[in-house]
């Protein structure tokens, strides 16, 4: 994003939902995904108001996106008094979980929120079946895909995810999800239609300013209002979306997904 913005480069992210990404002034950066600081509080308040877990462990891989959105969790249950009892973070990468799952089960831990990617809860999630710890797991987008499954196999069950709404299961959206069909694609990814919504709003913005000057178009796309598959979209002045709503959802060990209630 720092040489984009240097070059004059428009971007827009369909994925990436650190805040820290559009706090520093720039004008070429834009998404079509919420926030961390918007998700958090989504899955901080799930788990007080619905799990209401007795000890919670907060565990990240130390990397900005899974500390973000940790420390957010983190905030946001201890706002509401739950009893956080651990936050540390682990090594991405590492293979081998056992000292942490003999911690968590040490302190009696009933719930634990992992921020970071699949492959490291994937993991943690196999290891904690083989040794008998049962806490409900919970982690945001960054594992909510098929590939926990073949690494966490049966142990994935039931593990709850903050993800973007199943835009694909919009009635408007049939058209455009048998379009993918058609072409041997899968619209039912986490940032498939947030991805084609991001280019959707360059199309739209190059028609409204009738050409690539990427400065009138940034300018356009901080006044305008896009109507994409993901929603009537406006962005504020940093670029952020003024409103998306993340989901929490049980998954499921053959990869789908069903809203929680």
């Amino acid at each position: 994003s720092d040489v984009y913005e240097d070059e004059g480069i428009l971007m827009v992210t369909a994925a990436s939902t650190s805040p820290d990404i559009t706090t520093r002034g720039y004008q070429m950066v834009f998404r079509t995904i919420g926030l961390d600081s918007h998700q958090g509080p989504v899955a901080g308040n799930y788990i007080a108001d619905k799990i209401k877990p007795s000890n919670v462990a907060i565990i990240h891989d130390k990397q900005q996106y899974g500390e973000g959105i940790a420390t957010s969790v983190k905030t946001t249950l201890e706002e509401k008094g739950v009893n956080v009892v651990m936050f540390e973070g682990i090594t991405s990468g590492d293979k081998d979980f056992s000292s942490l799952i003999a911690k968590l089960q040490k302190a009696n831990v009933d719930f634990v929120y992992y921020g970071g990617y699949h492959p490291e809860l994937g993991l943690i999630l196999r290891q904690s079946a083989e040794k008998g710890f049962k806490a409900q797991f919970m982690g945001p987008e960054g594992v909510g895909n098929n590939d926990i499954n073949a690494i966490a196999g049966p142990a994935s069950e039931g593990l709850l995810v903050t993800l973007p709404p199943s835009f694909d299961k919009n009635p408007a959206n049939a058209d455009l999800v048998k379009s993918f069909v058609d072409v041997g694609q899968d619209a039912s990814g986490a940032f498939v239609l947030t991805a084609y919504s991001a280019v959707q709003v360059l199309a739209d913005a190059m028609v409204k300013t009738g050409g690539t000057d990427t400065d009138a178009m940034q300018k356009a796309m901080r006044e305008m209002t896009f109507s994409t598959p993901t929603g009537d979209i406006q962005f504020d002045e940093k670029g952020d979306l003024k409103q998306f709503d993340f989901v929490v959802y049980n998954w499921h060990q053959d990869g789908s997904k069903t809203e929680a209630k």
